[in-house]
C-alpha cells in the first residue's frame, strides 16, 4: 500500500468491546482522573503554601505531582472520549502530540526520581554539606534539567518517526506509542532503532542504575549507624523507594508487553498492563508522600481541619 493512499488517521485497535459496561468504565475512569487531579493539586498547594515545606525534598515531591498532572491530562481526556466512541481514530498530529506528552511524562518521572535519589544521597551520606550543595539554584537547575533533557530526546525521536512513509494505520494500543508507529514503516527503520536504543539507555537505564547506586551507598552508610539514625533515614527515604519500585514495575510491564504479539495475550490484560505506568504512579504517589512524610501529612490534616 502506498503512503499517499493511507488515511490521515491512525486506528487504535486495542479498545475492548465492553458493551453495557462502557458507561461504568467511563464513570470509574472519570472518578480516577478526578482523584489524580485533586490529590496531586492538594500536594502541590500544601508544599507551595507552607514555608516549612520549602525544602529540596518537598520541592521535588511537588515536581513529581506536577508531572503526574501533566501525564494524566495528556492521556485521560482522549481515553475517556474513546471509551464512549464506536470509532477510535486519531489524526497524525494528535497522535504524535500524545506520544510526546506520554513519553516525556514517562521520562520525566525517572529523571525526577533520580534527582530525588541524589537529594537523599547527599542528605544521608554528606549531611554537613547538604545545605551548601542543595542550594535554591541547584534545586532549580536540577528541576529544569529533569524536564528539558527528556523533551529534547523525545522531540528528536518523534521527528524521525514522523518522516517515515507508512504502510498501515493500525496501532495495537489504546494510546499512541512511537514503536507501534515505527512498525508501520514501509522502509528500513535502522536510524530509528539506533536512536531508540540510545534513548532507552540514557532515559531509562542510566537513571535506574543511578538510583540503585545511591541507595547502595545509603545502605552502606546506615549499616554502622544507630537504630535511631536508621529509623530517620528510612522515614525520609521509604516514600521515594516505594515510588521508584512501583514505577519500575509498571514500566517493565509495558516494555514486556511490547515484546509479545498482542494476539497471544488476553486483550483486557494487555490493556491493563499498557496503562499501568500512566495510571498507578499518579494515583499512589500523593498517597505515599502525603501519608508517609510527617511534615506533609501534618500540613494536609491542618488544611482539611481549617477548611471544615
Amino acid at each position: 500500500m502506498e503512503n499517499s493512499t493511507l488515511p490521515f488517521y491512525f486506528n487504535l485497535t486495542m479498545f475492548v468491546n465492553i458493551g453495557h459496561y462502557r458507561f461504568m468504565a467511563f464513570t470509574f475512569c472519570v472518578l480516577l482522573y478526578s482523584f489524580i487531579v485533586s490529590a496531586n493539586l492538594l500536594l502541590i498547594v500544601v508544599i507551595s503554601q507552607y514555608r516549612t515545606l520549602h525544602q529540596p525534598m518537598y520541592m521535588f515531591v511537588a515536581l513529581l505531582s506536577a508531572n503526574a498532572l501533566y501525564g494524566s491530562t495528556g492521556f485521560f481526556p482522549r481515553f475517556l472520549m474513546d471509551l464512549l466512541s464506536d470509532a477510535h481514530l486519531i489524526s497524525h498530529p494528535a497522535c504524535f502530540t500524545q506520544i510526546y506528552v506520554i513519553y516525556t511524562y514517562a521520562c520525566n518521572e525517572l529523571t525526577i526520581l533520580s534527582v530525588m535519589a541524589y537529594d537523599r544521597y547527599v542528605a544521608v551520606c554528606h549531611p554537613l554539606h547538604y545545605h551548601s550543595k542543595m542550594t535554591s539554584k541547584t534545586v532549580f537547575m536540577l528541576s529544569v534539567l529533569a524536564w528539558i533533557y527528556p523533551a529534547f530526546i523525545i522531540i528528536t525521536v518523534i521527528f524521525l518517526s514522523s518522516q517515515l512513509p507508512l504502510c498501515g494505520n493500525e496501532i495495537q494500543k489504546v494510546f499512541c506509542a512511537n514503536w507501534n508507529v515505527v512498525k508501520l514503516s514501509c522502509i528500513s527503520t535502522t536510524k530509528n532503532n539506533i536512536l531508540g536504543m540510545i534513548f532507552s539507555i540514557t532515559t531509562t537505564f542510566f537513571p535506574l542504575s543511578y538510583v540503585l547506586y545511591t541507595y547502595l551507598r545509603i545502605v552502606i552508610v546506615c549499616w554502622k549507624k544507630s537504630a535511631e539514625f536508621k529509623s530517620k533515614v528510612l522515614q525520609s527515604c521509604l516514600p521515594h523507594l516505594v515510588s521508584f519500585i512501583i514505577y519500575s514495575i509498571t514500566v517493565f510491564c509495558d516494555v514486556a508487553l511490547s515484546r509479545y504479539r498482542v494476539e497471544d495475550i488476553n486483550l483486557f490484560v494487555a490493556v491493563v498492563l499498557s496503562l499501568e505506568f500512566v495510571v498507578i504512579p499518579p494515583v499512589l504517589n500523593p498517597l505515599v508522600y502525603g501519608l508517609k512524610l510527617p511534615d506533609i501529612r501534618k500540613q494536609i490534616l491542618g488544611l482539611l481541619i481549617c477548611s471544615k
